[in-house]
């Protein structure tokens, strides 16, 4: 993947946007704020049967996840798809998605956690999307300066150009260099899951972008060892890490830096720690399929122009 994805139409105040579901269930009477708080941001509001289903830790069965993607897609009126919240589940779905049906009806996307699996999906049908926070999770509490900035760049569009960290907060060169490419990814353990399977996403000519939540330090070192061992990496150019949230060890173990600089440094390619998005707030909004640039060593990563 050497060029960027096309950029879709963005949203403009009065869009119309599916809220769904497609991995976890919303906690009880959080579907209401999430719904005013997608309002307070000037879009109209499509709910889907997902936004109230619950089977155990999903958001109803597999068929009426899928339906309400499927819908959201060819749906005339909606003009772009936010995703409620992660949890577990969108890998589920994969059979019964028509994602030719997709592809014929390109919309922007937003979302994260367990919602990489679209990220790279869409990715793979040469679809741009945005990894964002989400209405159910960060946007129904009230958003910080920070992140309601970068979120609302990736709903209404507008210039990127170079992604600063919340009020300074220090970056790790973990390999200096400086690279260009396709940027990607999201959830580390939805990545590294996903390779041998259909939906892995094409890394070569790419900036990965990895976060992650709740691993130990010695599983984001099994998670980075399959992506290095699968081969899933040749050709990426750059690695930038977001937050690690909650990945503390308990007992003796390994830093997360000393995982990074063991296992991504000698790809020699670079790798840059420290970015302030993922499951953490505040946090950045990150157009994946954009072409970016990583300088490692200046501790930069910057949205190219289309």
């Amino acid at each position: 993947m050497d060029t960027h994805l096309s950029p879709l139409p963005p949203l403009r105040q009065g869009s119309c946007v599916a809220l769904l579901a497609p991995s976890g269930p919303l906690p009880e009477g959080r579907l209401e704020a999430a719904e005013q708080a997608v309002r307070a941001l000037g879009l109209a509001a499509k709910v889907y049967p997902s936004a109230r289903a619950r089977r155990g830790y999903l958001a109803g069965d597999d068929a009426v996840r899928a339906a309400d993607v499927n819908a959201a897609f060819l749906a005339p009126e909606v003009e772009g798809i936010l995703c409620l919240r992660g949890g577990y589940g969108a890998q589920r779905l994969y059979p019964r998605i028509d994602w030719g049906a997709v592809a014929r009806n390109p919309k922007p996307l937003f979302g994260y956690s367990d919602i990489t699996f679209f990220h790279a999906m869409l990715q793979n049908l040469g679809i741009r999307s945005f990894h964002t926070p989400m209405p159910s999770t960060e946007w129904h509490k009230g958003l910080d300066p920070y992140t309601e900035r970068w979120l609302r760049l990736a709903l209404f569009g507008g210039e990127w150009g170079a992604l600063p960290n919340c009020d300074g907060a220090p970056r790790t060169t973990i390999a200096p260099g400086r690279a260009a490419g396709t940027l990607v990814g999201g959830n580390l353990s939805l990545i590294s899951s996903a390779i041998g399977t259909p939906y892995a996403p094409n890394l070569s000519g790419t900036i990965l972008f990895l976060e992650d939540v709740g691993e130990a330090p010695y599983r984001v070192d099994g998670m980075l060892w399959h992506l290095v061992a699968s081969g899933a990496l040749a050709g990426c150019r750059g690695i930038a890490l977001g937050y690690f949230t909650d990945c503390t060890a308990k007992g003796e173990s390994l830093t997360l830096e000393e995982v990074f600089c063991d296992l991504l440094a000698p790809l020699g390619i670079p790798v840059l720690a420290g970015l302030t998005c993922g499951h953490s707030e505040p946090t950045l909004s990150l157009p994946l399929g954009a072409r970016a640039e990583l300088d490692a060593g200046a501790q930069t990563l910057t949205i190219l122009p289309d």
